[in-house]
């Protein structure tokens, strides 16, 4: 697709640029008195959030900003293959992926050794990330991702809306009632920003509020969570423009180092014409800040112009453009518990996104970090409101996200280092220039957390069974489930296996049929899929409301080997009678595909087969063999609350 050939314009990308307008500010509805989720901020980590708990109509949501509306230009651009994956999890990854400029290269200029005031190519290699997801790294403007999850909110059965124009004045929490669930201890004060409404105060009484309101967090400040970290007295500016040149390269990722400039790194954008530049500034003095600098967008065009020699740079419009200082941030703990707290204190209060770690852009890993914070969180804060789940389990919210914040700071800090010609603060003064081979060497290194697909949860009760690793080596236990097609026994269509797991808030369990023939009663998957279906102690029945679907709560699958079966000749369970009809699912049972066999890809081990228990953020579980009825059960019950 191509688009701002006239011109950037926001809005969605749908519509043509001649017809295209921005989104209009929404009406000023009042705020709601109680809430079971109070949302403060309307980033991709805020977003994220709401839009999962718009999909359940008994949990009551409230998603607050102190904008006036949407936001119009985006600041974050690049969608990791990670969050291709979240959002095809809220049915929205087509989208994405139609309006991604998708990056396939990296290209590498240097100071031409024959002529050291020109830049020369080095080398260009294929993107370290091709091949670790069925999705792309792409570039789209953060606006139109936070469009296609506010569309979804809107559409949802809450019809989930966000009240803009609220500053958030005052938080508290009330310790005194944290520890009962049915209490409200969250009391938010806000003041009105509009102009109709200016100065009018309005007051929120939450279960539990989730700040998500970005660096300068006043939902952190409240809970007195301090940052942690330092600055490294380094400024670059960030710009998205519009321009002719005779760059060769110019639609291609590029690193680009000068001899006495500094350094530049482009990466084209979506729509086929737009770019973004970051370009390096000069070191900041001592106690000097960004907002110190009085630099304009005029002053970055003319250093990138300097840095680009002999290639010319016409820039025609400036759409965006952002002066930023590098440094890295991490909250000392991602809730209300202080730290050194008992394991019992069940927390009321959480950060995510940018109000928990803060980081240089150049890695493109803020959104595509803060949207897997709330993606972490939202289905837990959902369980326990709905009384599913033991309240112990958003505990493991700040065990799991804050250990991804570390190593996102830790790899900020490295690439900054790499890509700076000029020191930054505790780097060796006489740094010059930079070492393409090693910037080229840490991509490579880092293309699995780059990607997001090798995000790692620590072992702990959601995340156990390490010793059956073995028996499906592709499926890492605390990692995504890394999705692989099979072909469905009904209809013969290919499904993508990890596409199933909806952000419905449910649990996933994946049978992976062993050589016996599941149609027979002896065999392990048929005994499997019958405890399930019909012993007590099974988690099916003990944990599926009465009068529910019998998947609403853990959703079941099957991938068999043999290649000649029939629905109705396997266990009814896995074609379920569902609906007020009892109308029969025939999309729960799959073959491995000749050629594209997922036992090869996934190398799940044939002879024996296995069980993978997939979490509602996608992540694996656990693995047990066919035969672990009892720590099945076992699984489920340490968090489960049994359904009377």
């Amino acid at each position: 697709m191509q688009y701002h050939l006239n011109g950037f314009k926001p809005g969605n990308y749908q519509v043509p640029d001649e017809a295209r307008k921005p989104y209009p500010e929404p009406p000023i509805v009042d705020l709601p008195n109680e809430v079971d989720v109070l949302i403060i901020g309307t980033g991709p980590a805020g977003l994220t959030m709401a839009r999962q708990l718009s999909e359940f109509p008994d949990i009551k949501t409230c998603i607050v900003d102190m904008a006036p509306g949407p936001l119009l230009f985006g600041r974050a651009d690049g969608i990791s293959c990670r969050t291709m994956e979240i959002m095809e999890a809220f049915n929205s990854s087509e989208m994405v992926v139609k309006e991604t400029y998708q990056l396939k290269q990296n290209t590498f200029w240097e100071p031409d050794e024959a002529n050291p005031e020109n830049i020369k190519l080095t080398h260009k290699i294929a993107d370290a990330r091709a091949g670790l997801s069925e999705f792309v790294h792409g570039i789209v403007n953060q606006a139109r991702l936070h469009e296609l999850l506010l569309d979804g909110m809107e559409r949802s059965v809450t019809h989930l809306l966000p009240h803009y124009s609220r500053e958030l004045i005052e938080m508290k929490i009330d310790d005194s009632l944290t520890q009962d669930l049915d209490a409200y201890p969250i009391t938010a004060t806000f003041k009105r920003a509009d102009e109709a409404g200016a100065g009018k105060i309005e007051t929120v009484k939450a279960r539990y509020i989730v700040g998500t309101d970005g660096a300068r967090s006043n939902v952190r400040r409240s809970m007195n969570i301090p940052l942690e970290g330092d600055s490294a007295n380094k400024a670059w500016g960030v710009m998205d423009i519009l321009l002719n040149t005779d760059f060769p390269d110019i639609r291609v990722k590029s690193f680009i180092q000068s001899k006495d400039h500094g350094a530049v790194m482009t990466i084209p954008r979506e729509g086929g014409y737009l770019c973004r530049f970051y370009v390096e500034m000069d070191l900041l003095g001592k106690d000097k800040r960004v907002k110190d600098t009085n630099l304009t967008e005029q002053d970055l065009i003319a250093k990138a112009q300097k840095i680009f020699h002999p290639y010319t740079l016409d820039v025609k419009e400036v759409a965006w453009w952002s002066i930023y200082e590098v440094g890295q941030r991490l909250a000392e703990r991602f809730d209300n518990r202080p730290v050194g707290s008992s394991e019992d204190i069940i927390p009321r209060a959480f950060v995510a996104g940018d109000a928990c770690h803060t980081h240089s852009p150049k890695g493109g890993w803020g959104l595509n970090t803060s949207l897997p914070d709330t993606f972490n969180l939202g289905w837990k804060l959902a369980a326990v409101l709905q009384g599913k789940s033991h309240p112990k389990l958003l505990r493991t919210y700040g065990t799991e996200r804050r250990k991804v914040a570390q190593q996102l700071i830790d790899a900020d800090r490295e690439l900054s280092r790499l890509v700076a010609t000029r020191p930054t603060a505790g780097n060796d003064a006489k740094q010059s220039t930079v070492d393409t081979a090693k910037i080229e060497a840490f991509m490579k290194r880092q293309s699995g957390f780059v990607s997001g697909t090798s995000i790692e949860y620590f072992p702990s009760y959601i995340c156990t069974g390490q010793e059956n690793q073995h028996l499906a080596k592709g499926f890492h236990i605390g990692q995504r489930i890394h999705s692989a097609e099979a072909t469905r026994v009904a209809d013969g269509r290919s499904q993508h296996l990890g596409h199933l797991v909806k952000a419905d808030g449910r649990w996933r369990i994946f049978l992976f049929g062993d050589t016996q023939d599941p149609r027979e009663p002896s065999s392990a998957a048929y005994q499997f899929i019958d405890f399930l279906a019909n012993d007590e102690s099974s988690p099916v029945q003990k944990y599926t409301p009465k009068g529910a679907d019998v998947d609403s709560v853990i959703d079941t699958y099957a991938v068999f080997q043999q290649q000649d079966l029939s629905m109705h000749d396997l266990h009814d369970f896995l074609w379920p009678a569902k609906g007020k009809y009892g109308l029969r699912d025939y999309e729960k049972v799959f073959q491995a595909e000749p050629g594209n066999d997922i036992y090869d890809l996934r190398e799940i081990d044939r002879s024996a087969g296995c069980i993978v228990i997939v979490r509602p953020d996608q992540h694996i579980a656990s693995i047990l063999p066919l035969t672990a009825h009892e720590e099945l059960k076992q699984f489920f019950d340490v968090f489960m609350i049994e359904q009377k």
